[in-house]
């Protein structure tokens, strides 16, 4: 059943950057009091933490049965309504570390209204000890006239982190934990957009996708002077237990290291290591098939592989109309990530989401993965609210219980991952009907290999059709190439394409790779 393996309709939203704007009480409605003051909450107590510990836990509730936690707000807040109840937001003045001089700060983020998603438990640890956080009414801009009990505990769904990323004594978001296993970060100058996960369970397999959670965070006190913050945490799910560590450095690039190891509870046929998940909705290929306004509109547009023999291979997104699966390599990338290429405002004419400035997100494995499969899942789509494309490393060996199995990789959030010097890249690609309406013309125009076509030759091949008409041309308006050809699909449903520049047998430019379906 394809309905089965669809993402969660709105998981995008677990992430929305959140507003201080307070709901209007209405023309009529009394003044709001004024809130009562903080009052403060005992410190709570230490218990000793370290990453041994964690992963020591992880493994001794691998061992127990499965036991969801569940997790409601406070009856009091039953009477809001559900816009009230979302417009409660944290007080930036009561920050984590808001009075050190630190270089992050944490805020606090709020469970979901009623019982639907489990409650997670965000603590800080120093020097060895750990102190589970209280997020007490006082932290929160409260849409209710009645005034708490002062030592109330909210539960959480998560936290963001606070740097001066983009100026001095500006404090901005870069990076956020929340729902599942999710999490976001940029880089300087970047907004949110594609995601990162801790684990990804089943994706696309007929009998549903199991989300892991997070379920308890430990972040490290920083020193005045870090460059990075040391965020751990607990990861359970009905397959399997984990134990996670971050380490973060916001910047030019926002580089996050990532160690794990997974405690299996059942065999784990179908996992993914280092998943991403983004948005693709259409772009310069297929915008015919959506009534809209924009040339283009994704959080990514491709992904990009390094494979471990040095081929460079760029891989173009689809919203198809069933739900297509793609596997890549053999053997563990040198690296991969899902891309944004498209970096004009002219692009996607959108003045209100800037898809322009939505990172790429790049994971370079570190150590020894074994052997597997690079997968690429594209969920069909027809709302720009929906995370569509999943792309993740499967090992080919199933994780099996009284096992432990650890991954270690790094994640670059940045505009764009580099290529080597004078290897060229697939700027942009279009694609309509030919004349007479019988073949498909594609266009493809190449920076960063020159403009001139002396001894360049074009290596194209299809799985299935017929190609024509094939060219290479200088490109003076890009300082660059432009490819083109044409295929007539005859009755094929679906055609994978593969176009690369050489010169003599070495390539000049990235492998291109596309997947034409008759739909």
């Amino acid at each position: 059943m394809i309905g089965a393996t669809y993402l969660p309709v709105s998981v995008r939203h677990c992430f929305a950057v959140l507003t201080l704007a307070a709901l209007s009480a209405g023309a009529h409605a009394a003044k709001k009091p004024a809130p009562p003051p903080p009052v403060a909450a005992p410190k709570p107590p230490g218990y000793p933490f370290s990453y041994d510990t964690l992963i020591a836990e992880a493994q001794h509730r691998a061992g127990l049965p499965y036991a969801p936690q569940r997790g409601a707000p406070p009856s009091m807040f039953d009477k809001l309504s559900p816009e009230q109840y979302r417009n409660i937001r944290f007080n930036p003045s009561a920050g984590i570390w808001i009075a050190d001089k630190l270089p992050f700060r944490l805020e606090l983020l709020r469970a979901a209204q009623g019982n639907q998603t489990a409650p997670v438990t965000v603590s800080t640890v120093e020097d060895g000890v750990a102190r589970n956080l209280v997020a007490t009414p006082a932290m929160f801009d409260l849409q209710t006239t009645a005034a708490p009990p002062a030592r109330l505990s909210l539960p959480l769904s998560g936290f963001r982190v606070l740097n001066q990323i983009n100026q001095r004594n500006v404090w901005d978001e870069f990076l956020v934990f929340q729902g599942a296993s999710y999490f976001r970060a940029v880089a300087r100058h970047m907004l949110y957009g594609l995601s990162a996960r801790g684990l990804a369970i089943n994706t696309a397999e007929p009998m549903g996708e199991e989300f892991p959670a997070f379920t308890h965070f430990w972040i490290e006190r920083p020193a005045p002077r870090a460059k990075s913050i040391v965020i751990y945490a607990l990861l359970e799910s009905e397959s399997t237990t984990g134990a996670y560590r971050f380490t973060v450095e916001p910047g030019e690039q926002t580089h996050t290291a990532v160690d794990m190891t997974l405690f299996p509870r059942a065999d784990m046929h179908v996992v993914g290591i280092a998943p991403l998940t983004s948005m693709f909705l259409f772009d310069e290929t297929n915008r015919g098939r959506l009534d809209d306004y924009r040339p283009e509109v994704h959080d990514s547009d491709g992904l990009q592989i390094t494979s471990a023999a040095d081929e460079h291979i760029f891989r173009q997104l689809a919203n198809p109309s069933k739900l297509q699966v793609s596997t890549f390599t053999t053997q563990a990338p040198k690296g991969f990530g899902l891309v944004q290429r498209s970096r004009e405002q002219a692009d996607y004419q959108d003045f209100e989401n800037h898809y322009e400035r939505r990172p790429s997100a790049w994971v370079e494995p570190l150590g020894d993965w074994g052997r597997g499969a690079l997968e690429l899942v594209e969920i069909p789509s027809g709302r720009e609210t929906n995370d569509n494309i999943v792309a993740f490393w499967r090992p080919a060996q199933v994780l099996a219980p009284g096992h432990a199995a650890h991954f270690a990789y790094r994640i670059d959030w940045c505009a764009e991952p580099a290529l080597p010097k004078d290897m060229g890249k697939v700027a942009a690609t279009r694609s309509g009907a030919s004349l007479d309406g019988r073949r498909r013309v594609f266009i493809l125009d190449i920076v960063g290999a020159g403009e001139k076509t002396d001894g360049l030759r074009l290596d194209l091949s299809a799985s299935a059709g017929r190609i024509s008409n094939a060219a290479l041309v200088s490109n003076g308006e890009m300082h660059g190439l432009r490819a083109s050809f044409e295929i007539d699909p005859n009755d094929a449903d679906l055609i994978e394409l593969r176009l690369r520049v050489l010169r003599g047998d070495r390539p000049v430019t990235e492998t291109w790779l596309y997947r034409w379906t008759a739909a």
